[in-house]
């Protein structure tokens, strides 16, 4: 699994983001390869309604088969992928 700090600009007002506000975000990606994994992080933020994603850090993580205590990386387990936004940087 990997986890990426991207930041991506909203393309809309949404929630408490205003269109063109750069948001930053932490997305698990449950994807052995570093490029796929990189270009599904991308996507599924655009789906979300942000562009111009930037990756700024990247981490592998490496899962045993146990459930893992993060609710985000059970949910990456679970669905794929999990995105986790926060309001400021």
């Amino acid at each position: 699994m990997y986890l990426f700090s991207i930041n991506a600009t909203s393309s809309k007002d949404q929630g408490e983001f205003k269109a063109g506000e750069e948001c930053p975000f932490i997305v698990y990606i449950n994807f052995l390869d570093l490029f796929g994994a990189e270009q599904l992080a991308k996507l599924y933020l655009m789906k979300e309604g942000f562009r111009d994603a930037t990756i700024v850090k990247r981490r592998f993580i490496k899962l045993d088969g146990k459930p893992h205590q993060d609710p985000q990386i059970q949910e990456a387990q679970k669905k794929g992928y999990c995105l986790q936004v926060f309001s400021a940087h």
